[in-house]
């Protein structure tokens, strides 16, 4: 009786409080490193809903075990809205697929806030490699099983099991190929040490632009505004084929619906700036935006995607 007494007048004064929040700072945890494509984006989320609220978005960036340990620090955070987190496909849906020890239900120990952006990545091959689009790659492949290899930005990354996606739907045998960061990954493409990559749009489009590595198909649905005469993966020879990179902001699981509900409705009015819609152009991320709801979905439909081409590619951390 005393501790359902607690939790009654705990959820009271969280409701009350509702009213005046936020009433004080807003720590956003990143649970990557400053400087990464996820920071980047997470900054102008802060700066923007910093504007929006009239309250500072404080960042924390808190990288390590695979996006997990920042996204335990989420879970586990007060409940009173003024810890939320940015959250990216891979924390939500690939490394908790991924990893052998998770400290947290994706499904039960998040609340979902809002979609931020949706993003996409580039099907690169060498210049030296004689294929011009998917379907000459697909052929090659088949022809010369286990010679060609993909390089990704690190195991259990969107570039790993998006490949893994795509080689299960081909029916081709191409040896992956980890290192720490898409840069590193990025330079031995160009060099020809490694002939494909599958890698973030605003990492590797510079170089696609200049010539320097040879743009195939770009994995969302529909083409990119930042490579508009690049094919889509399924329109170009793997019909189905999808491999989007999202984000969006999540809370712990018992924050309050009321501020969930303030909190989406400011992120949706910020995400329609045009200040910011011109700022995620130019690193090639389409704004989102949308219901609690339809980021919960999203979140529910990417962890079971993820989680089945894992199962089947037997895809490993380590």
């Amino acid at each position: 009786m005393l501790r359902f007494t607690c939790t009654v007048t705990a959820l009271t004064a969280l409701a009350a409080g509702a009213a005046d929040y936020p009433a004080r700072p807003i720590r956003l945890i990143v649970p990557q490193a400053p400087g990464s494509a996820s920071d980047t984006v997470a900054r102008l989320v802060a700066a923007g809903l910093g504007e929006q609220i009239g309250q500072q978005i404080v960042v924390d960036n808190r990288p390590g075990g695979a996006l997990l340990i920042g996204m335990e620090m989420i879970a586990r955070a007060t409940p009173d809205g003024y810890t939320i987190g940015y959250a990216p496909v891979g924390a939500l849906a690939i490394s908790p697929n991924v990893a052998s020890h998770v400290p947290f239900n994706v499904l039960k120990d998040f609340r979902a806030v809002a979609q931020i952006a949706n993003n996409q990545m580039l099907l690169a091959a060498t210049p030296s490699l004689p294929v011009t689009g998917v379907r000459g790659l697909v052929a090659y492949a088949k022809e010369h099983p286990g010679e060609l290899s993909n390089a990704s930005s690190g195991n259990g990354t969107p570039g790993h099991v998006g490949f893994e996606l795509f080689k299960l739907m081909s029916g081709t045998r191409i040896v992956h190929v980890p290192y720490k960061g898409g840069a590193a990954a990025i330079t031995d493409l160009i060099s020809g040490r490694v002939q494909l990559v599958m890698e973030s749009l605003n990492s590797i489009t510079p170089y696609a632009k200049a010539g320097r590595v040879r743009a195939l198909a770009v994995t969302g649905a529909s083409r990119s505004p930042a490579l508009p005469d690049v094919p889509t993966v399924a329109e170009a020879g793997v019909p189905g084929f999808e491999a989007t990179t999202w984000n969006g902001i999540i809370a712990p699981a018992g924050v309050p619906p009321a501020l969930v509900a303030q909190l989406n409705a400011q992120i949706n009015r910020m995400l329609a700036s045009q200040s910011l819609r011109a700022r995620f152009a130019a690193i090639g991320a389409e704004p989102a935006g949308g219901t609690p709801e339809q980021f919960a979905a999203l979140i529910r439909s990417e962890y079971a995607k993820w989680g089945d081409v894992v199962r089947r590619s037997g895809a490993k951390m380590d």
